[in-house]
């Protein structure tokens, strides 16, 4: 998962639900870039926007998207307040025990991000230093599995990657280990960052929603249809620049998780 920041006027996950009822309320941690976000005017974009979008229209459902910290999305689902989360879920056994997934749309490993200007060079470089990471994500889980490994410190948790790097970028933590995704996204004009380890995880994102949820079969064939037709590798080109590779979840058709 992934990893996830709020920004400053929207709402937060204590928030009641839109005024206005739509089909579907989607939870988003908004200001994860490249995956949910929002522009200079204000609207909701990212990968992951651009895709509930197409799913919802084909499926003749209208939505509205509501700011929830990434820790908040699994009981927003849980209890439906929400109908759908985002926010580069991974798919895990343990969270497929409470919430259901549709197929992944894709794949994904950690990273860990330093200054360039900084000694840290590698994972084991970060001994007795401080780590960043992102509260409850897949990252976080990576950390305390690999705490007596690496032997880091203390962990710092944030709620989301701009917080966390601006720390980073300030000294207040070592190192800062997300989603590989986002990073290259956000630190591709930034040359003061540099990822300094990929570390594999084979992580797959989907979109999140409550286990018999009436819409999951119908959403699941959907995501197939817009893999078939090349809808989501457009997208995937339009937020990243290249082609997705062909063995990729965002192009591979396959079944919801179980």
């Amino acid at each position: 998962m992934k990893a996830k920041i709020a920004l400053g006027l929207l709402m937060t996950a204590a928030v009641a639900l839109p005024a206005w009822s739509a089909d579907w309320t989607v939870g988003a941690n908004v200001g994860n870039v490249p995956w949910e976000f929002q522009d200079a005017k204000g609207d909701f974009v990212g990968f992951e926007v651009d895709v509930v979008k197409e799913v919802a229209k084909r499926a003749g459902k209208s939505v509205d998207f509501v700011n929830i910290p990434f820790n908040g999305l699994f009981s927003a689902v849980q209890s439906k307040r929400v109908d759908i989360a985002i926010s580069s879920i991974t798919i895990t056994p343990k969270r497929l025990e409470s919430v259901a997934f549709a197929q992944p749309y894709f794949d994904s490993d950690q990273s860990l991000t330093a200054l360039t200007k900084s000694k840290v060079k590698s994972l084991e470089d970060m001994k007795g230093k401080v780590v960043g990471v992102d509260t409850g994500s897949t990252g976080d889980m990576w950390i305390g599995q690999h705490q007596n490994e690496y032997r880091f410190a203390d962990v710092s948790r944030y709620e989301g990657l701009s917080p966390a790097m601006l720390d980073l970028g300030s000294g207040r933590i070592d190192g800062y280990l997300s989603d590989i995704p986002a990073v290259l996204y956000y630190i591709k004009d930034k040359p003061q960052f540099t990822i300094v380890a990929r570390i594999p995880t084979g992580e797959r994102y989907s979109l999140m929603h409550a286990k018999g949820w009436p819409m999951s079969d119908q959403v699941n064939d959907i995501i197939s249809k817009m893999k078939e037709d090349g809808t989501l590798g457009a997208i995937h080109k339009q937020w990243f620049g290249t082609e997705a590779a062909k063995e990729s979840s965002t192009l591979k058709v396959s079944a919801a998780p179980k």
